[in-house]
Protein backbone atom coordinates (compact mmCIF):
# COMPACT_ATOMS: atom_id res chain seq x y z
CA UNK A 1 0.00 0.00 0.00
CA UNK A 2 1.58 3.42 -1.05
CA UNK A 3 2.43 5.74 1.55
CA UNK A 4 0.11 9.25 2.12
CA UNK A 5 -2.22 8.73 -1.05
CA UNK A 6 -3.46 12.16 -2.37
CA UNK A 7 -6.94 12.69 -2.77
CA UNK A 8 -6.19 13.26 -7.03
CA UNK A 9 -3.88 10.87 -7.54
CA UNK A 10 -4.74 8.05 -10.38
CA UNK A 11 -5.60 4.32 -9.14
CA UNK A 12 -2.49 2.18 -10.01
CA UNK A 13 -3.11 -0.16 -12.49
CA UNK A 14 -3.69 -4.11 -12.06
CA UNK A 15 -0.87 -6.60 -12.70
CA UNK A 16 -0.81 -8.36 -16.02
CA UNK A 17 -3.44 -10.99 -16.48
CA UNK A 18 -1.05 -13.80 -17.35
CA UNK A 19 1.35 -13.07 -14.50
CA UNK A 20 -1.38 -13.33 -11.93
CA UNK A 21 -2.71 -16.54 -13.62
CA UNK A 22 0.64 -18.21 -13.76
CA UNK A 23 0.94 -17.06 -9.58
CA UNK A 24 -2.71 -18.45 -9.02
CA UNK A 25 -1.79 -21.94 -10.60
CA UNK A 26 1.10 -22.31 -8.31
CA UNK A 27 -0.62 -21.49 -5.41
CA UNK A 28 -3.43 -24.13 -6.27
CA UNK A 29 -0.18 -26.69 -6.71
CA UNK A 30 1.15 -25.66 -3.77
CA UNK A 31 -2.02 -25.57 -1.35
CA UNK A 32 -2.51 -29.49 -2.97
CA UNK A 33 1.00 -30.47 -2.26
CA UNK A 34 0.26 -29.32 1.22
CA UNK A 35 -2.72 -30.40 1.69
CA UNK A 36 -1.91 -34.21 0.74
CA UNK A 37 0.86 -33.93 3.54
CA UNK A 38 -2.19 -32.39 5.92
CA UNK A 39 -4.23 -36.40 5.07
CA UNK A 40 -0.87 -37.79 5.99
CA UNK A 41 -0.31 -36.12 9.28
CA UNK A 42 -3.49 -38.22 10.63
CA UNK A 43 -4.43 -36.09 14.01
CA UNK A 44 -3.57 -38.21 16.97
CA UNK A 45 -4.87 -37.12 20.43
CA UNK A 46 -2.04 -39.05 22.22
CA UNK A 47 0.71 -38.10 20.00
CA UNK A 48 1.55 -34.55 20.18
CA UNK A 49 4.28 -34.42 17.40
CA UNK A 50 1.32 -35.38 14.82
CA UNK A 51 -0.88 -33.08 16.35
CA UNK A 52 1.90 -30.09 15.86
CA UNK A 53 2.56 -31.07 12.25
CA UNK A 54 -1.13 -31.53 11.35
CA UNK A 55 -1.34 -27.87 13.40
CA UNK A 56 1.18 -26.70 10.71
CA UNK A 57 -0.72 -28.04 7.89
CA UNK A 58 -3.90 -26.84 8.45
CA UNK A 59 -2.16 -23.15 9.40
CA UNK A 60 -0.32 -23.15 5.89
CA UNK A 61 -3.25 -24.49 4.03
CA UNK A 62 -5.22 -21.48 5.59
CA UNK A 63 -2.27 -18.99 4.87
CA UNK A 64 -2.50 -20.13 0.83
CA UNK A 65 -6.33 -20.12 1.03
CA UNK A 66 -6.13 -16.17 1.55
CA UNK A 67 -3.41 -16.04 -1.26
CA UNK A 68 -5.24 -17.57 -3.91
CA UNK A 69 -8.34 -15.37 -2.94
CA UNK A 70 -6.64 -12.12 -3.21
CA UNK A 71 -4.72 -13.26 -6.34
CA UNK A 72 -8.56 -14.16 -7.86
CA UNK A 73 -9.70 -10.32 -6.66
CA UNK A 74 -5.93 -9.13 -8.62
CA UNK A 75 -6.87 -11.13 -11.69
CA UNK A 76 -11.06 -10.18 -12.09
CA UNK A 77 -10.90 -6.73 -11.31
CA UNK A 78 -12.09 -4.42 -8.30
CA UNK A 79 -14.47 -5.49 -5.53
CA UNK A 80 -17.94 -5.67 -6.48
CA UNK A 81 -17.16 -7.20 -10.21
CA UNK A 82 -18.09 -10.96 -10.50
CA UNK A 83 -15.28 -12.91 -9.41
CA UNK A 84 -14.22 -16.53 -9.71
CA UNK A 85 -12.87 -17.72 -6.73
CA UNK A 86 -9.66 -19.66 -7.13
CA UNK A 87 -10.75 -21.64 -3.95
CA UNK A 88 -13.94 -22.98 -2.61
CA UNK A 89 -15.35 -22.00 0.58
CA UNK A 90 -15.69 -25.73 1.60
CA UNK A 91 -12.09 -26.67 0.51
CA UNK A 92 -11.00 -23.93 3.40
CA UNK A 93 -13.91 -24.82 6.07
CA UNK A 94 -14.90 -21.06 6.09
CA UNK A 95 -17.51 -20.11 8.64
CA UNK A 96 -18.27 -17.14 6.68
CA UNK A 97 -18.78 -17.88 2.91
CA UNK A 98 -16.49 -17.49 0.50
CA UNK A 99 -13.07 -16.58 0.93
CA UNK A 100 -13.54 -13.35 -0.77
CA UNK A 101 -16.02 -12.20 2.04
CA UNK A 102 -12.48 -12.30 4.07
CA UNK A 103 -11.42 -9.01 2.34
CA UNK A 104 -13.69 -5.42 2.83
CA UNK A 105 -12.71 -2.00 2.07
CA UNK A 106 -14.06 0.92 3.61
CA UNK A 107 -13.63 4.96 3.43
CA UNK A 108 -14.31 7.60 5.74
CA UNK A 109 -14.40 11.02 4.20
CA UNK A 110 -13.55 13.85 7.40
CA UNK A 111 -14.59 16.62 5.17
CA UNK A 112 -18.07 15.18 4.47
CA UNK A 113 -18.82 12.80 7.42
CA UNK A 114 -19.26 10.14 3.98
CA UNK A 115 -18.70 6.68 4.66
CA UNK A 116 -18.06 4.32 2.40
CA UNK A 117 -17.80 0.39 2.71
CA UNK A 118 -17.32 -2.79 -0.04
CA UNK A 119 -20.29 -5.31 0.32
CA UNK A 120 -17.55 -7.78 1.59
CA UNK A 121 -17.28 -5.28 5.01
CA UNK A 122 -21.07 -5.98 5.27
CA UNK A 123 -20.20 -10.31 5.05
CA UNK A 124 -17.38 -9.96 7.62
CA UNK A 125 -19.15 -7.56 9.87
CA UNK A 126 -22.30 -9.32 9.81
CA UNK A 127 -23.80 -5.97 9.46
CA UNK A 128 -27.19 -5.55 7.20
CA UNK A 129 -26.25 -3.21 4.30
CA UNK A 130 -29.31 -1.38 5.28
CA UNK A 131 -28.03 -0.15 8.41
CA UNK A 132 -25.68 1.55 6.49
CA UNK A 133 -22.06 1.72 7.06
CA UNK A 134 -20.26 2.39 10.90
CA UNK A 135 -18.59 5.48 11.10
CA UNK A 136 -15.08 5.54 13.01
CA UNK A 137 -16.64 7.38 16.19
CA UNK A 138 -19.29 3.99 16.24
CA UNK A 139 -17.26 1.19 15.15
CA UNK A 140 -15.60 0.33 18.78
CA UNK A 141 -19.05 0.00 19.84
CA UNK A 142 -18.82 -3.47 18.30
CA UNK A 143 -15.16 -4.31 19.41
CA UNK A 144 -13.84 -6.47 22.05
CA UNK A 145 -14.00 -4.27 24.81
CA UNK A 146 -10.17 -4.83 25.43
CA UNK A 147 -9.23 -3.71 21.73
CA UNK A 148 -11.47 -0.63 21.88
CA UNK A 149 -8.32 1.77 22.74
CA UNK A 150 -6.10 0.00 20.43
CA UNK A 151 -7.68 1.10 17.35
CA UNK A 152 -8.84 4.72 18.97
CA UNK A 153 -5.29 5.00 19.35
CA UNK A 154 -4.79 3.82 15.51
CA UNK A 155 -7.00 5.73 14.25
CA UNK A 156 -6.27 9.00 15.80
CA UNK A 157 -2.04 8.58 15.11
CA UNK A 158 -3.12 7.60 11.31
CA UNK A 159 -5.35 11.06 11.03
CA UNK A 160 -2.85 13.48 13.44
CA UNK A 161 0.24 12.16 12.58
CA UNK A 162 -0.25 10.51 8.74
CA UNK A 163 1.08 7.21 10.65
CA UNK A 164 -0.10 4.28 8.46
CA UNK A 165 -2.23 1.40 10.45
CA UNK A 166 -0.63 -2.15 10.39
CA UNK A 167 -2.59 -3.61 13.43
CA UNK A 168 -5.59 -6.27 14.31
CA UNK A 169 -8.43 -6.16 16.57
CA UNK A 170 -11.71 -8.75 17.50
CA UNK A 171 -15.18 -7.54 16.95
CA UNK A 172 -18.24 -9.10 18.16
CA UNK A 173 -20.46 -9.57 15.17
CA UNK A 174 -24.29 -9.48 15.24
CA UNK A 175 -25.18 -13.17 15.52
CA UNK A 176 -22.52 -12.90 18.48
CA UNK A 177 -19.51 -14.46 17.13
CA UNK A 178 -16.11 -12.75 17.59
CA UNK A 179 -13.72 -12.37 14.84
CA UNK A 180 -10.15 -11.38 14.47
CA UNK A 181 -9.81 -8.55 11.64
CA UNK A 182 -6.34 -7.09 10.29
CA UNK A 183 -6.68 -4.12 9.28
CA UNK A 184 -4.04 -1.71 7.07
CA UNK A 185 -5.05 1.92 6.72
CA UNK A 186 -3.80 4.96 5.83
CA UNK A 187 -4.33 8.93 5.20
CA UNK A 188 -5.64 10.46 2.06
CA UNK A 189 -3.97 13.92 1.60
CA UNK A 190 -6.05 16.74 0.58
CA UNK A 191 -3.60 19.01 -1.94
CA UNK A 192 -2.58 21.30 1.05
CA UNK A 193 -1.09 18.31 2.76
CA UNK A 194 -4.22 17.85 5.38
CA UNK A 195 -5.84 14.47 6.07
CA UNK A 196 -9.16 14.40 4.06
CA UNK A 197 -10.58 11.20 4.70
CA UNK A 198 -8.79 7.64 5.83
CA UNK A 199 -8.97 4.46 3.64
CA UNK A 200 -8.56 1.03 4.94
CA UNK A 201 -8.47 -2.33 3.93
CA UNK A 202 -9.80 -4.93 6.35
CA UNK A 203 -9.25 -8.89 6.58
CA UNK A 204 -10.73 -11.70 8.76
CA UNK A 205 -8.03 -13.31 9.64
CA UNK A 206 -9.59 -14.96 12.45
CA UNK A 207 -8.77 -18.86 11.15
CA UNK A 208 -5.16 -18.18 10.37
CA UNK A 209 -5.16 -17.05 13.90
CA UNK A 210 -6.99 -19.72 15.03
CA UNK A 211 -4.29 -22.38 13.23
CA UNK A 212 -1.66 -19.90 14.62
CA UNK A 213 -2.39 -20.76 18.21
CA UNK A 214 -3.32 -24.29 17.78
CA UNK A 215 0.53 -24.57 16.55
CA UNK A 216 1.74 -22.94 19.18
CA UNK A 217 -0.64 -24.87 21.81
CA UNK A 218 0.37 -28.13 20.41
CA UNK A 219 4.29 -27.25 19.49
CA UNK A 220 4.54 -25.80 24.11
CA UNK A 221 2.76 -29.28 24.49
CA UNK A 222 5.51 -31.25 22.10
CA UNK A 223 8.23 -29.01 23.94
CA UNK A 224 6.54 -30.02 27.64
CA UNK A 225 6.42 -33.49 26.86
CA UNK A 226 9.75 -33.98 25.39
CA UNK A 227 10.97 -32.27 28.43
CA UNK A 228 9.04 -34.29 30.87
CA UNK A 229 10.54 -37.08 28.85
CA UNK A 230 14.07 -36.32 29.09
CA UNK A 231 13.49 -35.56 33.09
CA UNK A 232 11.67 -38.91 33.55
CA UNK A 233 14.33 -40.88 31.73
CA UNK A 234 17.42 -38.60 33.92
CA UNK A 235 15.36 -39.45 37.04
CA UNK A 236 14.72 -43.52 35.78
CA UNK A 237 18.70 -43.46 34.99
CA UNK A 238 19.42 -42.37 38.36
CA UNK A 239 17.10 -44.50 40.15
CA UNK A 240 18.58 -47.19 38.39
CA UNK A 241 22.24 -46.73 39.23
CA UNK A 242 21.16 -45.80 42.83
CA UNK A 243 19.57 -49.65 42.93
CA UNK A 244 20.78 -51.83 40.79
CA UNK A 245 24.25 -53.91 41.17
CA UNK A 246 27.46 -51.57 41.23
CA UNK A 247 29.04 -54.29 39.18
CA UNK A 248 27.07 -53.51 36.14
CA UNK A 249 29.32 -54.68 33.42
CA UNK A 250 30.64 -57.58 35.46
CA UNK A 251 31.37 -59.47 39.10
CA UNK A 252 34.42 -61.62 39.39
CA UNK A 253 33.73 -63.91 42.74
CA UNK A 254 36.89 -65.47 43.95
CA UNK A 255 37.93 -68.78 42.28
CA UNK A 256 38.60 -70.49 46.06
CA UNK A 257 36.86 -72.95 46.13
CA UNK A 258 34.74 -75.64 44.13
CA UNK A 259 31.24 -74.51 42.87
CA UNK A 260 31.71 -70.71 43.09
CA UNK A 261 29.98 -68.70 40.51
CA UNK A 262 31.64 -66.33 38.17
CA UNK A 263 28.48 -63.76 37.37
CA UNK A 264 28.07 -60.98 34.93
CA UNK A 265 24.86 -59.05 34.02
CA UNK A 266 23.86 -56.25 31.97
CA UNK A 267 20.93 -53.85 31.53
CA UNK A 268 20.02 -52.64 28.07
CA UNK A 269 17.72 -49.78 27.32
CA UNK A 270 14.98 -49.60 24.64
CA UNK A 271 16.76 -49.31 21.02
CA UNK A 272 13.99 -47.50 20.11
CA UNK A 273 14.43 -44.48 22.08
CA UNK A 274 11.20 -45.53 24.25
CA UNK A 275 10.64 -44.98 27.74
CA UNK A 276 12.80 -47.03 30.45
CA UNK A 277 10.36 -49.74 32.41
CA UNK A 278 11.10 -51.50 35.55
CA UNK A 279 13.31 -54.25 34.59
CA UNK A 280 16.01 -55.31 36.72
CA UNK A 281 18.88 -58.01 37.69
CA UNK A 282 20.22 -58.55 41.15
CA UNK A 283 22.72 -61.32 42.06
CA UNK A 284 23.90 -60.87 46.01
CA UNK A 285 26.20 -62.66 48.37
CA UNK A 286 24.18 -63.41 51.63
CA UNK A 287 25.20 -63.97 55.44
CA UNK A 288 24.73 -68.03 54.92
CA UNK A 289 27.22 -68.46 52.38
CA UNK A 290 24.27 -68.75 49.68
CA UNK A 291 24.24 -66.69 46.97
CA UNK A 292 21.19 -64.57 45.63
CA UNK A 293 19.99 -64.12 41.90
CA UNK A 294 17.15 -62.25 40.74
CA UNK A 295 15.67 -60.52 37.50
CA UNK A 296 12.21 -59.44 37.02
CA UNK A 297 10.41 -56.93 35.21
CA UNK A 298 7.21 -54.46 35.80
CA UNK A 299 4.88 -53.24 33.81
CA UNK A 300 4.64 -49.74 33.06
CA UNK A 301 7.55 -47.26 31.90
CA UNK A 302 8.94 -44.05 33.69
CA UNK A 303 9.35 -42.87 37.06
CA UNK A 304 6.03 -44.68 38.19
CA UNK A 305 8.24 -47.83 37.01
CA UNK A 306 11.16 -47.41 38.25
CA UNK A 307 10.40 -46.12 41.88
CA UNK A 308 7.97 -49.27 42.15
CA UNK A 309 11.38 -51.57 40.77
CA UNK A 310 13.46 -50.08 43.48
CA UNK A 311 11.53 -50.56 46.07
CA UNK A 312 10.48 -54.03 45.36
CA UNK A 313 14.10 -54.97 44.55
CA UNK A 314 15.21 -53.42 48.38
CA UNK A 315 12.21 -55.53 49.98
CA UNK A 316 13.72 -58.74 47.77
CA UNK A 317 16.90 -58.29 49.13
CA UNK A 318 16.06 -58.01 52.99
CA UNK A 319 13.08 -60.96 52.85
CA UNK A 320 16.83 -62.50 50.75
CA UNK A 321 19.28 -61.72 53.39
CA UNK A 322 16.86 -63.00 56.37
CA UNK A 323 16.63 -66.53 55.25
CA UNK A 324 13.34 -66.64 53.31
CA UNK A 325 13.13 -68.87 50.76
CA UNK A 326 12.29 -68.41 46.98
CA UNK A 327 8.45 -69.71 46.73
CA UNK A 328 7.93 -67.91 50.27
CA UNK A 329 9.88 -65.00 49.23
CA UNK A 330 7.89 -64.81 45.68
CA UNK A 331 4.57 -64.85 48.11
CA UNK A 332 5.78 -61.50 50.10
CA UNK A 333 6.53 -59.96 46.99
CA UNK A 334 3.09 -60.84 45.19
CA UNK A 335 1.29 -59.10 48.50
CA UNK A 336 3.25 -56.20 48.64
CA UNK A 337 2.04 -55.38 45.17
CA UNK A 338 -0.92 -56.09 46.09
CA UNK A 339 -1.39 -53.85 48.10
CA UNK A 340 0.48 -51.19 46.88
CA UNK A 341 -1.13 -47.54 46.50
CA UNK A 342 -0.12 -47.73 43.04
CA UNK A 343 -1.24 -50.97 41.55
CA UNK A 344 1.10 -52.91 38.95
CA UNK A 345 1.82 -56.50 37.63
CA UNK A 346 5.21 -57.81 37.69
CA UNK A 347 7.20 -60.72 36.76
CA UNK A 348 10.31 -62.09 38.35
CA UNK A 349 11.99 -65.57 39.03
CA UNK A 350 14.32 -65.59 42.36
CA UNK A 351 17.09 -68.09 43.05
CA UNK A 352 19.40 -69.28 46.10
CA UNK A 353 22.84 -71.08 45.16
CA UNK A 354 25.16 -72.91 47.28
CA UNK A 355 28.19 -73.06 46.05
CA UNK A 356 29.13 -76.33 48.71
CA UNK A 357 26.49 -78.73 46.94
CA UNK A 358 26.26 -76.94 43.99
CA UNK A 359 22.23 -76.47 44.51
CA UNK A 360 19.78 -74.13 43.24
CA UNK A 361 16.73 -73.43 44.78
CA UNK A 362 14.03 -71.39 42.40
CA UNK A 363 10.63 -70.08 42.01
CA UNK A 364 9.32 -68.19 39.50
CA UNK A 365 6.22 -65.73 39.23
CA UNK A 366 4.82 -65.26 35.49
CA UNK A 367 8.33 -64.93 34.65
CA UNK A 368 10.50 -66.94 31.93
CA UNK A 369 12.68 -69.61 33.75
CA UNK A 370 16.08 -69.83 34.21
CA UNK A 371 17.99 -71.41 30.97
CA UNK A 372 20.59 -73.84 31.87
CA UNK A 373 23.49 -74.86 28.78
CA UNK A 374 25.84 -77.57 29.45
CA UNK A 375 28.65 -79.19 27.52
CA UNK A 376 27.35 -76.72 24.47
CA UNK A 377 23.77 -77.30 24.44
CA UNK A 378 20.97 -75.21 26.06
CA UNK A 379 17.36 -76.00 27.84
CA UNK A 380 14.97 -74.28 29.80
CA UNK A 381 14.05 -75.23 33.44
CA UNK A 382 10.98 -77.07 33.98
CA UNK A 383 8.61 -74.16 34.76
CA UNK A 384 6.74 -73.72 38.36
CA UNK A 385 3.42 -72.55 39.17
CA UNK A 386 3.37 -68.86 40.02
CA UNK A 387 0.94 -66.55 38.65
CA UNK A 388 2.26 -62.88 37.77
CA UNK A 389 2.89 -60.46 41.01
CA UNK A 390 0.26 -58.35 42.26
CA UNK A 391 -2.39 -60.35 40.09
CA UNK A 392 -4.32 -61.73 42.65
CA UNK A 393 -3.81 -62.18 46.84
CA UNK A 394 -2.97 -65.18 48.93
CA UNK A 395 -1.22 -66.48 45.72
CA UNK A 396 1.61 -69.61 46.53
CA UNK A 397 4.43 -70.23 44.25
CA UNK A 398 6.04 -73.72 43.80
CA UNK A 399 9.85 -73.82 44.44
CA UNK A 400 12.13 -76.26 43.34
CA UNK A 401 15.74 -77.37 43.62
CA UNK A 402 18.54 -78.83 40.97
CA UNK A 403 22.11 -79.92 41.03
CA UNK A 404 24.14 -78.13 38.80
CA UNK A 405 27.39 -79.75 37.67
CA UNK A 406 30.56 -77.91 37.38
CA UNK A 407 31.41 -75.24 34.14
CA UNK A 408 27.56 -75.08 33.90
CA UNK A 409 26.07 -72.15 32.97
CA UNK A 410 22.76 -70.10 33.73
CA UNK A 411 21.28 -67.72 31.60
CA UNK A 412 18.36 -65.25 33.54
CA UNK A 413 16.50 -63.03 31.73
CA UNK A 414 13.58 -60.82 31.69
CA UNK A 415 10.98 -61.98 28.94
CA UNK A 416 11.45 -58.82 26.76
CA UNK A 417 14.91 -59.57 25.82
CA UNK A 418 13.24 -62.30 23.66
CA UNK A 419 9.65 -61.33 23.15
CA UNK A 420 10.17 -61.04 19.06
CA UNK A 421 12.50 -63.68 18.40
CA UNK A 422 11.42 -66.67 21.26
CA UNK A 423 14.07 -68.52 23.24
CA UNK A 424 15.01 -70.64 21.15
CA UNK A 425 17.31 -67.99 19.31
CA UNK A 426 19.18 -67.43 22.69
CA UNK A 427 19.13 -71.33 22.99
CA UNK A 428 21.18 -71.66 20.03
CA UNK A 429 24.06 -69.36 21.33
CA UNK A 430 24.57 -72.69 23.50
CA UNK A 431 28.43 -73.48 21.58
CA UNK A 432 29.49 -70.12 22.20
CA UNK A 433 28.13 -69.59 25.31
CA UNK A 434 29.76 -72.77 26.82
CA UNK A 435 33.09 -71.81 25.17
CA UNK A 436 33.28 -68.80 26.43
CA UNK A 437 35.77 -67.57 28.33
CA UNK A 438 33.95 -66.37 31.42
CA UNK A 439 30.57 -64.84 32.49
CA UNK A 440 31.51 -61.40 31.36
CA UNK A 441 32.20 -62.54 27.68
CA UNK A 442 29.00 -64.53 28.11
CA UNK A 443 26.69 -61.60 28.43
CA UNK A 444 29.21 -59.41 26.02
CA UNK A 445 27.79 -62.83 23.53
CA UNK A 446 23.61 -62.08 24.10
CA UNK A 447 24.27 -58.29 24.14
CA UNK A 448 25.99 -58.29 20.33
CA UNK A 449 22.83 -60.99 19.82
CA UNK A 450 19.88 -59.04 21.10
CA UNK A 451 20.91 -55.44 21.46
CA UNK A 452 19.80 -54.27 18.71
CA UNK A 453 17.00 -55.53 17.08
CA UNK A 454 14.25 -52.85 17.66
CA UNK A 455 13.52 -53.51 20.99
CA UNK A 456 10.81 -51.34 21.93
CA UNK A 457 11.15 -52.09 25.84
CA UNK A 458 14.28 -52.24 28.09
CA UNK A 459 15.51 -55.70 29.42
CA UNK A 460 18.20 -57.48 31.59
CA UNK A 461 20.49 -60.77 31.42
CA UNK A 462 22.03 -62.23 34.05
CA UNK A 463 24.96 -65.00 33.87
CA UNK A 464 26.23 -66.91 36.55
CA UNK A 465 28.98 -69.77 35.81
CA UNK A 466 29.85 -72.39 38.19
CA UNK A 467 33.16 -72.95 38.67
CA UNK A 468 35.35 -75.87 37.60
CA UNK A 469 35.52 -79.26 40.02
CA UNK A 470 38.99 -78.48 40.91
CA UNK A 471 40.74 -74.69 41.36
CA UNK A 472 43.97 -74.48 40.37
CA UNK A 473 46.19 -72.05 41.27
CA UNK A 474 48.17 -69.73 38.81
CA UNK A 475 51.24 -70.76 38.32
CA UNK A 476 54.31 -67.73 38.94
CA UNK A 477 55.56 -66.23 36.15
Amino acid sequence: MPSHLFADRPAPQPPERGVVESLITRTRRLRGDVDAVRRDAVADEHDTRRRWQRALCDLAVHQLDDLGAHLGQLKNGLPGDETESTVTAAEAGDETGSLLSRVGSAEWNLLTDEVTWSPELYEIFGRPPEKGPMTLDELPSVMVAEDQSLLQTLVTECLVDGKPIDSEFRIVRTDRRVRTLHMMGEPVLDSDGCAASMWAVLRDVSELRRSRRAVDESGDTLRRRERTARTEQRIVAELQDAVLPSWRGTLNSPQSRPGTLDLAGHYLPPTGGGLVGGDWFDALRLPDGNTLLTVGDLTGHGVTAASTMAMLLGALRGMAVAGVQPGALMGHLNQLLDTAEQPALGSAVCCRYRAETRTLVWAQAGHPAPLLFRDGTGRALTPLDGVLLGATSGAAYEQAEIQLLPDDLLVLHTGRLTDRTGVDRLLALGPRLTGARDAQDCVRTVVEEFGETGREDDACVLVARIGPAEQTAPEDP
